[in-house]
């Protein structure tokens, strides 16, 4: 097995082409075995794993301590809503105390950009980051690409729209790293008010019909409007979005071909996708959640094998 040329999975900025090829190779073998009877390995069992989360999160969260667990791991759940973290304490010395119990690997979301990158250059374990802020949300980007890989054969010269709330995004920046170095054409869709005003120094393309985007895809990842991170109103109202924005059974099957649905979730049905399309069979949305455990029981086991003992 090749190793991975970093040792914290900070972003998908920071992997090599190589690197993802590692990730996926691995999550095909860890597949296989969460479809078995038996669903454990014993690949980690002298390894404690703490996921620190400082925002609120359900499948994320549920989905490494299920890859965890699966790998045979000691796992420590910690929620900042119920820590010292409320008294005043740093991120530093809440993370510290916790390594301090001889913990080998910190899984953390936190609502600042960079925390993750911050951490893991002043402690001594391996860290995943689960999404800071704004900025990136690397294994979900590394479980769209694989499920796009897995239902198209390859994501090399496929053509993939982003739609939705891409100023707010962590899901958005880190698909479009993902996407590019896999060979993906990579298009984003949205009001203009939620469109990054730089998106274009990143080699993406910009529409804002959503008809034309879906016209020119292979897969649509739809994205839910982020409102607990907007501080102002983006656009008129939610009915006017899902209006201009929101897509519905009449307009997919409208068009000239069959395009692969996705959503990171959690789902806003009948805001930016309706029900008869987050249930039929050109959505691809449970596929993402089963390779969501498979992607990160690879990332775990991966990173693992870096620690020093």
């Amino acid at each position: 097995m090749d190793n991975l040329s970093v040792d914290h999975l900070i972003g998908i900025e920071h992997l090599t082409t190589r690197d993802i090829e590692i990730i996926f190779q691995t999550a095909d073998r860890f597949k296989e075995v969460i479809n078995r009877p038996i669903k454990k390995v014993p690949s980690l069992r002298d390894t404690t794993i703490a996921n620190v989360f400082f925002e609120n999160s359900t499948r994320t969260k549920l989905s490494f301590e299920l890859a965890e667990k699966r790998l045979s791991a000691d796992v420590v759940n910690f929620s900042a809503s119920s820590s010292s973290v409320t008294k005043g304490e740093t991120l530093v010395d809440t993370v510290n105390n916790i390594l301090s119990m001889k913990v080998d690997m910190v899984v953390m979301r936190h609502p600042n950009p960079g925390a993750a990158k911050f951490l893991s250059e002043r402690v001594n374990a391996k860290v995943i980051n689960a999404g800071d802020g704004t900025h990136e949300h690397p294994t979900q980007a590394l479980l769209d690409a694989y499920s796009i890989r897995e239902k198209l054969g390859e994501v090399q010269g496929k053509k993939v729209v982003i739609v939705g709330d891409i100023l707010h995004s962590r899901v958005a920046l880190s698909n479009i790293y993902a996407l590019q170095k896999l060979g993906a054409e990579v298009m984003v869709c949205g009001p203009t008010t939620l469109i990054p005003k730089y998106i274009h120094e990143l080699g993406v393309k910009v529409e804002h019909n959503l008809r034309k985007a879906l016209e020119w895809c292979d897969v649509a990842n739809m994205l839910r409007i982020q409102l607990e991170r907007q501080d102002i109103q983006y656009f008129p109202s939610l009915r006017e979005y899902t209006m201009l924005y929101g897509l519905d059974k009449k307009l997919l099957d409208s068009l000239s071909k069959e395009i692969v649905v996705m959503h990171p979730g959690p789902i806003n049905r009948g805001v930016e996708i309706t029900s008869d399309v987050a249930d039929s069979k050109q959505s691809i949305i449970l596929n993402q959640v089963e390779n969501g455990v498979a992607i990160r029981m690879a990332v775990i086991y991966l990173l693992a094998a870096k620690i020093e003992r």
